[in-house]
């Protein structure tokens, strides 16, 4: 619940204060709040498949005029609201001194334990209003598993990915990913990894 003694911010005035801060904050519905990482940091598995879709996905894109960014780059779910998606690819020209994705056509975010519930429903459902994305990608770290939200004409069909052999076909983005690239060196839970 937002303390109703904080000012509502618009994103412009959001970014303005944001630079100002020692970490990364989200807008929601005009409110600053904390980015989950900056209370806790990101747990090693985690970062490991981040940083593994971000290579996958860089090496496959470059040239293409996409590229993936990090939670630094912001993206606005409504007129009062932005979200830092772990990984978004940006489709279009840089645009120099900008915090905030203009075209995104994927979202990646990777689930925690600690996230999965806001990622898997409050911010599925404000990705899923965003005009220009076309692609929502869910990364589970505890076990593999990957869920992909394809949007269909105004539908969005679910794809479930869980062999280690699988791969995740993008074709809005031109790239692929594969789940042993996704979970490359990544530490399961106890009798969760594949056999």
């Amino acid at each position: 619940m937002a303390d109703p003694a904080i000012r509502r911010m618009t994103p412009e005035e959001f970014f303005e204060w944001q630079l100002g801060q020692d970490g990364l904050y989200e807008l929601v519905d005009g409110v600053p709040v904390p980015h989950v990482k900056m209370m806790t940091g990101a747990s090693a598995q985690h970062d490991r498949a981040t940083v593994n879709i971000i290579v996958s996905l860089g090496s496959q894109l470059r040239g293409s005029g996409c590229h993936p960014t990090t939670d630094d780059i912001a993206l606005r779910t409504s007129i009062a609201t932005l979200r830092r998606p772990d990984i978004t690819v940006e489709c279009g020209e840089l645009v120099r001194d900008t915090y905030e994705s203009r075209s995104p056509r994927l979202v990646v975010e990777v689930l925690s334990p600690s996230t999965s519930s806001v990622d898997r429903f409050r911010k599925l459902d404000e990705y899923r209003r965003h005009p220009t994305l076309r692609c929502i990608l869910l990364v589970e770290t505890r076990f593999p598993s990957a869920l992909l939200y394809r949007r269909v004409g105004e539908t969005w069909e679910p794809e479930t990915y869980e062999a280690m052999s699988d791969i995740i076909d993008l074709p809005e983005i031109g790239a692929r990913l594969a789940l042993a690239d996704i979970y490359d060196d990544v530490a399961f839970e106890p009798g969760r990894a594949p056999a």
